[in-house]
């Protein structure tokens, strides 16, 4: 296959290290604004630089402003497109996007790669098939060891948007439930530009499902210990946890207790290094084979809609449910 790749910033120099070296790419072209950029990162990967659309499918990790006019141009010449969350800043965006995508028949594929981690599959898998039982509770948690560049946080819709839509996407996909309200809060314990921006640095959240399941959330920009992302699932029959490893940054304080025991996860691409790759490969494959997305458009706009209804709830100081946000893109 002959593959594209826009944007070459931190994910899309790492999507083209993937891409290279993977077997079913045969020329990989890369583009990005800066030009001195995609010429060192093809240089170092082995690519050419050129028109990323001249090939069999393409990969999309440009800056978010720039992703729905990227995947509306993909759609329109019939080239599947793998494209980095979100689908557009907001939900009418998003919602035109996924008719276009619909209408066009073109494979789209929106990059939450929680859904190609090991762990969250087997919780899926786990739940699905019993062996927790009726699911009760859950707990979420994603926090960031170091906050991202103060001039990032203006752009990137918040930590809701920005950060837990990728709670909301893998709840949805590990439960195969719906949110039917949230009930947000955020404070601000750290530097003065997530305020001056209107967004907060740590945050939590009560979610309700739609049979009723409590969700809790929580999540920080400021995670000394390091980079932790957990979920657990508590059932009739067990309690399960996604990300419970050698690596995560806690400690007991529990006499003689040693786990965990390995170095911290430091970032959040070195923990999913493997479910990038995977994500990109089963992408390759449905471009080559056909087949059905494993997260289409639509499912970005779900994650979208309970991403929203938590940042309204936050700013309001009440429980929102996601059905007022539906409304909108009605």
């Amino acid at each position: 296959m002959r593959v594209g790749l826009l944007g070459l910033g931190r994910i899309g120099a790492f999507h083209a290290t993937t891409l290279a070296a993977h077997p079913e790419v045969d020329e990989l072209v890369v583009g990005d604004a800066d030009e001195v950029r995609a010429k060192e990162v093809a240089g170092r990967v082995g690519a050419l630089v050129g028109d990323a659309f001249q090939a069999d499918a393409v990969v999309v990790a440009t800056p978010t402003s720039t992703h729905a006019e990227l995947i509306l141009r993909a759609c329109e010449a019939g080239v599947p497109v793998f494209c980095e969350k979100p689908v557009a800043p907001g939900i009418e965006e998003t919602a035109r996007v996924v008719q276009a995508a619909a209408r066009s028949g073109t494979l789209v594929q929106i990059g939450f790669q929680r859904r190609f981690d090991a762990g969250y599959a087997e919780a899926r898998r786990a739940l699905s098939g019993g062996e927790i039982g009726d699911l009760h509770r859950v707990h979420m948690l994603t926090a960031d060891p170091r906050p991202p560049a103060a001039e990032y946080i203006p752009l990137s819709g918040g930590i809701y948007r920005d950060c837990h839509i990728h709670d909301f996407d893998i709840l949805r996909w590990v439960t195969g439930r719906e949110v039917e309200s949230v009930y947000a809060a955020g404070s601000n314990r750290g530097a003065a530009f997530f305020a001056e921006a209107g967004d907060v640095d740590n945050s939590a959240a009560l979610l309700t499902l739609e049979d009723g399941t409590l969700v809790t959330l929580q999540g920080s920009r400021y995670n000394g210990a390091g980079y932790d992302v957990r979920m657990e699932l508590a059932g009739t029959r067990r309690t399960l946890a996604v990300g419970l490893d050698e690596r995560v940054p806690l400690a007991s304080a529990e006499p003689g207790v040693a786990f965990p025991g390995g170095e911290p996860w430091p970032d959040f691409g070195t923990r999913f290094e493997a479910a990038y790759v995977a994500e990109l490969g089963a992408f390759l494959a449905c471009a080559r084979d056909g087949g059905p997305s494993p997260c289409g458009v639509g499912e970005a706009l779900a994650a979208l809609r309970v991403a929203e209804a938590a940042e309204l709830s936050r700013r309001e100081g009440r429980p929102v449910r996601v059905a007022e946000i539906e409304q909108v893109a009605a």
